[in-house]
């Protein structure tokens, strides 16, 4: 009844946070009150499962299900509340059903004048200075190439070609087929609670069937990131995360070749998940890189046919923008490294995690090592959105380390408080949760077994691993 509860709670704190709060932008000033409900929703959820652990056999299994359907529906109430992405991604889709290729012209293109739709593209209003200007918390202005006349849009950085691989300009393509273009933000949401629901689906049967306890699906399930990043602001990234999930079930099962064509898909999605297949290179290593390849390049020809070099849309651009190739926005190297130093240390550090992940991931077994390369990347790379995260939470969720929950929760402040010191401070909170529960799970004298291995790293180790949701 309690667990119920607190999850009845967690939905109506999602609504409100969706439906009674203006549209955030972190240059309006008006981010508390959502600031302080997303907090709420958090200490809802680790109430949440703190009451899971009390709850046994088919009725937590239940409660699983039940509040996985009532979080994520709930996220549905409203248009989205933090981001726009998936204006973008309609945009592309009806783009795509017109037979255009959505890497050949910008949104604002007039060559693509008629496809515009009222809401994606509103009329400008006449302003008090009588110049046109754009009206609505979602409408940004932005101009024609060409023509340089006021265009009002709900895509963002509409002046640059799309950014998204092939898996994702499908899905998009698919979901404007069946809805065609005028439905407005609910579409994406529903194939974002559809495939956040498979993913708890697939947790629960994965969980019990080896030997796991099933209760370690609600870190995804009920989990404030799932509800507001996959299905409020329906990013992509949920559709990565899931065949990211598949592609590592196929190769601790031993398909190999199942396994590499889920990975390639979920690369095409968004390239970042290329950082899973670390985990997934111990066994058979060149059949699963060729199947993964050749499924990445496959979805690709189509693209590269009509478009050509242009498949690349705004990736250099946005690289740069976000500061990536200046090492600006690694926030934690940044604080002890100029520029490109830590840009260099970042790629370093991520090299040596996957060559570390590799060695000694088990490969009937490769939660652990999977959770451990997706999150120290977000750790290493801090971006600042933390629907990144999506990715991380399902591996979390099998391998039972829940500490690693700690970065979503860290870059979901880094996106909602504009402030470098205190994102710096959270990440580094996490970095020290997640050391002490490693070093709390790896029993006593584990900093002179680490220090040991560092010592001789060739030398055989043991490793205790406990997936007991109740042992924590």
């Amino acid at each position: 009844m309690i667990t119920g509860l607190l999850l009845a709670a967690s939905a109506v704190v999602t609504v409100v946070s969706i439906t009674a709060l203006p549209y955030y932008d972190d240059k309006s000033g008006k981010l508390w009150p959502l600031v302080a409900l997303t907090a709420l929703l958090w200490v809802l959820f680790v109430a949440s499962i703190v009451a899971l652990r009390s709850v046994r056999g088919r009725a937590a299994i239940v409660l699983v299900i039940v509040g996985s359907i009532g979080i994520g529906g709930a996220a549905m109430a409203g248009p989205p509340n933090t981001s726009t992405d998936s204006a973008r991604y309609a945009w592309d889709g009806i783009v795509q059903n017109a037979g255009i290729s959505p890497y050949d012209f910008v949104p604002t293109d007039p060559e693509l004048a008629d496809l515009r739709t009222d809401w994606l593209f509103p009329d400008p209003v006449v302003g008090a200075d009588g110049e046109l200007e754009c009206e609505g918390s979602r409408i940004l202005q932005s101009v024609e190439p060409g023509t340089d006349e006021v265009v009002c849009t709900a895509i963002n950085r509409a002046t640059v070609p799309t950014i998204y691989p092939p898996s994702s300009e499908i899905l998009f393509a698919a979901v404007r087929f069946v809805t065609g273009p005028e439905p407005q933000y609910w579409p994406m949401q529903l194939v974002g609670l559809l495939l956040s629901l498979a993913i708890t689906g697939i947790l629960l049967r994965a969980l019990h069937t080896r030997g796991r306890d099933p209760r370690w699906a609600a870190l995804w399930g009920w989990s404030p990131l799932m509800a507001t990043e996959a299905v409020t602001n329906s990013h992509i990234d949920v559709f990565g995360g899931l065949l990211i999930l598949l592609a590592t079930l196929a190769a601790a099962n031993g398909k190999r070749v199942w396994a590499g064509v889920a990975l390639g898909a979920a690369i095409a999605v968004k390239l970042i998940p290329v950082i899973a297949a670390p985990a997934l290179l111990r066994r058979r290593p060149i059949v699963l890189i060729a199947v993964s390849i050749a499924t990445f390049a496959a979805l690709y020809v189509p693209y590269i046919l009509a478009s050509g070099i242009g498949v690349l849309g705004y990736l250099p651009g946005y690289l740069t923008e976000e500061g990536y190739s200046s090492g600006d926005r690694f926030v934690l190297l940044s604080t002890v490294l100029p520029g490109t130093a830590a840009t260099i240390v970042a790629v370093i550090l991520v090299a040596a995690t996957a060559a570390l992940v590799w060695w000694k991931t088990d490969p009937t077994d490769p939660w652990v090592g999977q959770a451990v390369m997706i999150g120290v990347t977000l750790l290493v790379v801090s971006p600042r959105y933390p629907w990144y995260a999506l990715m991380l939470v399902p591996v979390v969720a099998m391998s039972g380390r829940w500490e690693w929950l700690a970065v979503p929760a860290a870059l979901t402040v880094r996106y909602l408080i504009p402030s470098v010191d205190l994102a710096r401070l959270c990440l580094a909170l996490a970095i020290v949760l997640i050391v002490a529960m490693s070093l709390h799970r790896a029993g006593p004298g584990a900093l002179r077994r680490l220090g040991g291995w560092l010592r001789h790293p060739l030398s055989p180790t043991t490793r205790k691993t406990d997936h007991s949701l109740s042992a924590g």
